[in-house]
């Protein structure tokens, strides 16, 4: 009975922060893997033709947004929390977090993959780059979804 008297009594805390720490670990991880991808293509691009990096600094930035939807959702969770967060509101927000936290690791590193791709594109014809971003652009599509998920979830939260 210890057990569920602590969960109980604190539950509410817990699970909020680790909706939290979900939100920006995973999303995060996804950034952070999808911009690694797009930099290692852009490397030998860059060895090459040095004045193609502006273009292809945009392409490698298009995965980290990612990252930035899990942390402004988990600051928001985080601004949230009090002592006394009964365990129904730490759920709800546990569960608000999840949205970005699943959709913005997996489409991150997507987008890392679509983007590296455009790399190839400003590598060959630097002139149609721009494909190469629309082109990544709509993988972000679904986490800024996501990332109106969670803050319509956050703005049900009690």
């Amino acid at each position: 009975m210890k057990f569920f008297d602590f969960l109980i009594a604190n539950g509410g805390v817990l699970f909020a922060i680790l909706g939290a720490v979900l939100a920006v670990i995973l999303a995060g991880n996804g950034s952070a893997r999808g911009v690694g991808t797009v930099g290692q293509a852009a490397a030998g691009v860059i060895a090459e033709e040095p004045e193609k990096f502006g273009k292809a600094l945009i392409l490698q930035l298009l995965p980290g947004t990612q990252g930035l939807y899990g942390f402004v959702i988990g600051l928001f969770i985080i601004l949230r929390v009090k002592p006394d967060t009964t365990l129904e509101s730490g759920m709800a927000l546990f569960l608000a977090a999840l949205p970005i936290a699943f959709v913005g690791w997996i489409s991150a590193i997507h987008q890392g993959k679509v983007a590296a791709a455009g790399i190839g594109i400003l590598a060959k014809n630097g002139e149609q780059s721009t494909k190469g971003i629309i082109f990544a652009v709509m993988v972000e599509t679904y986490a800024l979804l996501s990332f109106i998920i969670s803050i319509m979830l956050l703005l049900r939260v009690s």
